[in-house]
């Protein structure tokens, strides 16, 4: 071939090159090709790591059932603009380094569009690094930490009421309904120890009041006896605890062999259906705060729908909550158009508010805490009875 048929040839293939890189910008331009992670023609990928083992494993898979039932309904009714939804499920085991490495693993495959229903404290604050540094939309995580509300993070929202205000509630009713005044706290020893701690000392601080003593154990441990030991000095007549289910029914049970009459308040964190089925009749008369309405409660159009789709798993406030935080997500995602992207969804979300049948959910483009609402209920005959309070 001479030069000058070389650079001819050469200049054919340019032009054909250029071409064809102008017309994927195009495209590209268009959002015709330009596909986000986790999104495809037919179907959009969510990630969810949680515990699905161990002794938190009760949260975890209630949170999986609601979810995956709110799922079921979107996908039956031809998804979102044409997509399923489908959900990529990792276990931790309630341990945040294996919840940083699997999200890490979720997020780095680019097989993920976003991620909800994290459950608990430690291991939701674990995978925060790698959410921020990727620009992945980080939802509804299964707990009221602080930490993932203030201050607030631009791929960060919690529909479920904090634990502050939860605490408020629990010590409001102790102390002004009950009259309780020697008042203990029994934590797991972490973040999520700590963040419920702080919302109770605050509350317990607006009345005039303190803690007169504080026990710890170790995350995923049943060894809580020693930490009882330690509140036995005081005679406490309530004993907040901060745990998980199994840990509340050993708590109860080695507090009654110790002769301990105090009665027992938590979080909803706790899981309350997982905690009843743990400590049987031990359970009677523990208060509960809750951060969404009773499964039970069917005058709620929400609540019906939940139970219809839900027919044939186990119901509760926890698989409610997942359902709930699945509905947010869809709806979002609705209004996100037919071409999805991760900052689209976060600016929808920055403006949502829905009444979704008897809960609403409220986020500010400055606000990304999207329910406040706390209920309270008492363990009676193995069903968690909503309490009202006194005028």
């Amino acid at each position: 071939m001479s030069l000058k048929s070389f650079s001819f040839f050469n200049f054919l293939c340019g032009t054909a090159l250029m071409a064809g890189l102008a017309i994927c910008s195009a495209l590209l331009g268009n959002g015709q090709a330009a596909a986000e992670p986790g999104v495809d023609a037919g179907e959009l990928h969510l990630g969810m790591v949680n515990a699905q083992s161990g002794p938190a494993a009760g949260l975890g898979r209630g949170m999986l059932d609601g979810v995956q039932a709110y799922l079921l309904r979107t996908n039956a009714a031809g998804g979102v603009h044409g997509r399923r939804l489908s959900l990529l499920v990792r276990d931790d085991g309630y341990e945040p380094r294996l919840t940083a490495a699997l999200t890490d693993e979720l997020i780095g495959s680019g097989s993920v569009f976003a991620l909800l229903g994290y459950v608990g404290t430690p291991t939701s604050r674990a995978a925060m690094p790698a959410v921020l540094a990727a620009g992945v939309p980080y939802l509804f995580p299964f707990s009221g930490a602080e930490v993932l509300r203030q201050p607030v993070h631009p791929w960060v929202f919690n529909v479920r009421a904090s634990y502050f205000a939860e605490t408020e509630m629990l010590a409001g009713y102790m102390t002004e309904e009950l009259g309780l005044r020697r008042i203990a706290l029994l934590m797991q020893d972490d973040s999520f120890g700590e963040s419920a701690k702080s919302g109770l000392a605050g509350a317990l601080h607006q009345r005039d009041l303190k803690l007169q003593a504080e026990a710890r154990f170790l995350r995923n441990s049943l060894e809580v006896g020693d930490a009882l030991e330690r509140l036995r000095a005081v005679q406490p007549q309530a004993i907040f605890f901060v745990g998980t289910y199994k840990q509340l029914a050993a708590a109860i049970r080695q507090a009654r062999a110790k002769g301990m009459k105090a009665r027992f308040f938590s979080v909803s964190f706790v899981g309350t259906e997982s905690f009843i089925a743990e400590a049987g009749p031990l359970a009677e008369d523990v208060l509960i705060s809750q951060v969404v309405p009773s499964p039970e409660d069917v005058s709620l159009p929400l609540v019906r729908d939940y139970r219809a789709d839900m027919a044939g798993s186990p119901m509760g406030y926890t698989s409610l909550e997942g359902y709930i935080n699945a509905a947010v997500l869809v709806e979002a995602l609705r209004r996100a158009g037919p071409q999805p992207t991760r900052a689209r969804l976060v600016k929808e979300l920055s403006t949502l508010d829905i009444d979704l049948g008897g809960f609403r959910v409220t986020f500010g483009p400055n606000d990304h805490q999207g329910s406040d609402a706390v209920f309270l209920t008492r363990i009676e005959q193995g069903r968690a009875v909503p309490v009202q309070r006194q005028p």
